[in-house]
């Protein structure tokens, strides 16, 4: 991730990642809690050793302000016109 930004003439120390998870982040802060889950997917390793090398910070973010909801889920029409605004993409009736 850190080389695509760069490839964009972006450059950033710590990644950061937004979560409306608490008990994500506070997985991800708290080694000794890895030892009581069990079956997490390899990808969630990956994440979490980023996060301890100091590559990527999770920052807390509320479920009803949670961007990415736009791509990955059906949202209320009002919900999705606020986050499509935050995204900074105009409306098609105002190009033409």
């Amino acid at each position: 991730m850190k080389q695509q930004l760069k490839d964009f003439g972006i450059t950033l120390e710590k990644i950061p990642i937004k979560c409306d998870n608490t008990s994500a982040i506070n997985l991800s802060k708290n080694p000794v809690l890895h030892s009581r889950t069990k079956h997490i997917e390899i990808r969630h390793h990956f994440l979490r050793d980023h996060f301890q090398k100091g590559d990527c910070v999770l920052e807390f973010v509320e479920t009803a302000k949670q961007i990415a909801d736009i791509f990955t889920k059906p949202l209320p029409r009002d919900t999705f016109y606020t986050l499509r605004r935050e995204l900074g993409i105009l409306d098609e009736k105002y190009l033409a």
